[in-house]
């Protein structure tokens, strides 16, 4: 069971989660929410995808994200000639002992930052749907485990931005959440001019590997009530025979909300999720699933569309007590 701090019991779980979340927003200033939900991803066995303009700090807080926990890391910068073995490895052909051998690529780390993920080709983009879905390379018919933990950590331009390829439905639906960072406040900009060069600095480890496996396992141990899980059905449903949307939740979806609302309750320093965690949840992981109607969609941007579409599901649809 999840520990529970008493007068003489060690800090609990969340103890440590805080540090890190504290450390994060040395990072990235004045955005405590989009770094709680990086947070929710991390602990949910999730991908996270980052998808705003350049200059708002995308990459900043991937690296910061992989570097607050002593594991391995790679950052891939994604462009328009990267080739699928750039990414995963390739086997090859060694004369000295006249055997083929597999060279891993940077795919085998712990935390993979694919920045700028859709100014590759879609056939470089797909090269990650097994590792993202199974934690697993297959090439040339030998299968080889990703070490654990494992996540990928993609940012992305809107796809209104030249030179980029839209990701597909399948490798959107690998990601836990989409997120966005925004333009600080004026304050937390005030910070960053102040700061100059010492804005953005990865922060030291907080974290050791094992550490996140250990919380990833305790997220599974947070009761969901059956109130909640009719909630989040709710949602799905609605989400798959709304007028404006050609395409709804997929199960993946649905469980992807699930481990999401336990992960923020246990961030929070619960053992139990609560509804408003499913609520506070369902943009921004399930956004990026929903294809909005062409036609609804060509006033404005499809994805402000379908962020649009769900609040409007949420608030149409009863929170139960």
């Amino acid at each position: 069971m999840i520990e529970r701090k008493t007068a003489d019991a060690p800090p609990a779980p969340w103890a440590k989660l805080a540090e890190l979340e504290a450390a994060l927003a040395v990072s990235i200033r004045g955005k405590p929410d989009v770094i709680r939900l990086s947070l929710v991803c991390l602990l949910g066995r999730g991908h996270l995808l980052i998808e705003d303009v350049p200059g708002v700090g995308k990459t900043t807080l991937a690296q910061a994200l992989a570097r607050a926990v002593r594991s391995g890391f790679h950052r891939l910068q994604f462009t328009s000639d990267m080739l699928p073995s750039d990414v995963l490895g390739v086997t090859v052909y060694n004369a000295h002992s006249g055997e083929f051998e597999f060279k891993p690529g940077p795919i085998f780390t712990n935390f993979v930052l694919a920045d700028e993920i859709n100014r590759a080709t879609p056939k470089t983009q797909s090269a990650l749907l097994e590792a993202m879905n199974e934690r697993q390379v297959t090439i040339d018919g030998r299968t080889t485990p990703l070490p654990e933990p494992f996540m990928v950590i993609a940012t992305q331009n809107p796809v209104e931005h030249h030179g980029t390829y839209p990701l597909p439905e399948s490798q959107l639906d690998r990601f836990l959440m989409r997120i966005r960072i925004g333009y600080p406040d004026p304050a937390s900009e005030r910070e960053i001019l102040r700061s100059a060069f010492g804005s953005g600095a990865p922060p030291e480890p907080v974290l050791e590997a094992e550490d996140v496996l250990h919380f990833q396992n305790c997220v599974h141990q947070v009761q969901v009530d059956e109130a909640i899980v009719d909630y989040i059905m709710a949602i799905v449903a609605r989400t798959r025979s709304h007028d404006s949307l050609s395409l709804g939740v997929s199960p993946r979806g649905a469980q992807a909300l699930f481990r999401a609302t336990q992960a923020l309750a246990l961030l929070e320093g619960r053992d139990y999720a609560i509804p408003d965690d499913a609520k506070r949840l369902a943009v921004p992981v399930f956004a990026h699933r929903v294809v909005v109607n062409t036609r609804v969609a060509l006033s404005q941007r499809a994805s402000d569309v379908a962020d649009r579409i769900l609040e409007e599901i949420l608030s149409e649809i009863e929170v139960p007590l």
